[in-house]
């Protein structure tokens, strides 16, 4: 549902590794049956799929798995919500609609024992969901610190490297298609304060709602300011963090940020995305990559579908449980103060 640069990315990876999805897949057969979209693409391979009618999915009893790449919360919510109603497991890349109503949407797909899973919200083609839900299952987590909006760290990185000033750099960022007309979401720190809103429900098991997150975008960031980080042996990060407190609520912060040259995070440049999870077993855990991405997000999306095939007829038992109020803080911390990563 949408084949947009994330929809087409995921269709074609499918046919161009398709027998090696299908012998990873664990099924006899594995084929895209529907491509929903409000265009045409006259002379294209998936013409003969294409529809307009969302019924069309909704009502083919052969189609158990739909890959949902819209954007948005509606249509997208009432969507996928169906589909999990008919039984269908949904695999999605929307961080927006996940950020928002992936606390009713796991519950929904629990009740109808299938699956809804969304590796590629947060991140692009950086595995995140899954090592935190798994691979890092036995670590109780004190702080997820992140570079989660490649837009942002291109901009701020050409400021830092080639002196370039942010409405400069900004216009390059859209000129080479990193960045919207409307950037915004991405400058605003909007796109990320969902994604660390997903990381955070995650880690620490309760739903934090996007609204509650005061996120600082980054528009304000001057040449003195990169300068002044220089002095201070620092880098300019867009900087999302969630750490747990003392008495169990979640401190969440999006913010330009001064970065130690000496952290990991600090050498994450230009479109990449980086995230750093601290486990009182492992300690610090960093997973580094494209964030972005037609490819590189297909391939979360891809992984995910094979994912819902291996478990046909049972569920994937990961999510968190609904918030409640004053769980979340955010915006005790200043822009541009040097922070602990």
């Amino acid at each position: 549902m949408g084949f947009g640069t994330v929809g087409s990315g995921a269709a074609e990876l499918l046919r161009e590794n398709h027998d090696h999805i299908l012998k990873n897949s664990m099924q006899d057969s594995l084929e895209l049956t529907h491509i929903l979209d409000l265009r045409d693409f006259p002379g294209s391979p998936y013409e003969p799929i294409l529809t307009h009618d969302f019924n069309d999915i909704l009502n083919d009893d052969q189609t158990g798995i739909v890959v949902e790449t819209m954007g948005g919360i509606h249509p997208a919510y009432e969507f996928v919500s169906a589909c999990l109603e008919a039984g269908k497991s949904v695999v999605t890349s929307n961080k927006e609609l996940v950020a928002e109503k992936g606390c009713q949407l796991l519950r929904l797909a629990e009740s109808k024992n299938v699956n809804f899973l969304f590796e590629a919200s947060v991140g692009g083609g950086i595995p995140i969901i899954r090592p935190i839900s798994q691979c890092l299952a036995a670590n109780e987590f004190g702080k997820i610190a992140g570079i989660l909006n490649g837009t942002t760290n291109y901009i701020l990185t050409r400021m830092f490297e080639n002196g370039v000033s942010f409405e400069a750099a900004l216009r390059e960022a859209q000129d080479r298609g990193y960045a919207e007309r409307d950037p915004s979401s991405d400058i605003d720190g909007i796109d990320t304060a969902r994604k660390i809103s997903i990381l955070a429900s995650l880690a620490f098991g309760k739903h934090v709602y996007p609204k509650d997150v005061k996120p600082i975008g980054i528009s304000g960031v001057t040449e003195a300011d990169v300068k002044r980080a220089a002095e201070q042996g620092c880098v300019v990060k867009l900087l999302a963090t969630a750490e747990k407190l003392r008495d169990g609520r979640i401190d969440v912060e999006v913010r330009p940020a001064f970065i130690r040259k000496t952290s990991p995070l600090a050498p994450v440049s230009g479109v990449y995305n980086a995230i750093l999870v601290k486990g009182n077993a492992t300690e610090d855990v960093m997973f580094y990559g494209r964030g972005a991405g037609k490819m590189p997000t297909a391939s979360a999306v891809i992984a995910d579908v094979i994912d819902c095939c291996k478990h046909v007829g049972t569920r994937k038992f990961f999510g968190w449980e609904d918030s409640e109020p004053g769980y979340t803080v955010s915006g005790n911390a200043s822009a541009l103060e040097i922070a602990d990563v």
